[in-house]
């Protein structure tokens, strides 16, 4: 089983690939229709409106949740570098 490099979530099935490719690192949820993973802005507003459906959380709170998450992703490392 592979991890999304860009969002975290498991990829189980073909399905679950970006193009049903499993030989790319990034889910579906995470490309875009050309089959190029998203944008760190584009994945960064997908993730602040799951953690705020999901928690219950108010815009901001939901951004720093998003932001936490995608500094433990191999996609987003050169973002988050000091």
């Amino acid at each position: 089983m592979k991890i999304c490099i860009a969002c975290g979530i498991p990829m189980e099935q073909e399905s679950d690939f970006a193009m049903g490719d499993d030989d790319l690192d990034y889910c579906v949820h995470c490309a875009n229709e050309d089959g190029s993973m998203h944008s760190f802005e584009q994945t960064k507003a997908g993730m602040t409106a799951v953690a705020a459906k999901m928690h219950g959380l108010d815009p901001t709170a939901a951004e720093k949740v998003a932001l936490s998450m995608m500094g433990k992703l191999p996609a987003w490392e050169k973002h988050f570098q000091n």
